[in-house]
């Protein structure tokens, strides 16, 4: 089981006991346990985006370094003119 996929798992599981400790505490009037179990719940699908975001962010990773292996010419390019642009920001050119 990878990483973010045990993540979303226990972002499921507190999003689910978070649901139950509200529908408890409403049921029995008890406040602070329906306010634990919302803070469990946001808890719980924030874990959840946290795993896809990185999902997300490792391909798009998986991507640009294989096109770098496949590309090195252009990929270098592409570093220089960059380079070129931030450096042009930043320092701009020499007044005399």
């Amino acid at each position: 089981m990878s990483d973010t996929t045990k993540t979303k798992a226990e972002g499921l599981l507190d999003e689910a006991k978070g649901r139950v400790k509200d529908a408890v505490g409403g049921l029995t009037g008890d406040a602070g346990l329906q306010a634990s179990g919302k803070v469990d719940q946001l808890s719980g699908m924030a874990q959840q985006e946290f795993a896809d975001l990185y999902d997300d962010a490792e391909s798009k990773l998986e991507v640009a370094t294989a096109f770098v292996q496949d590309r090195p010419l252009i990929s270098l390019g592409v570093a220089i003119v960059i380079g070129t642009i931030i450096g042009a920001l930043f320092f701009g050119r020499k007044k005399k």
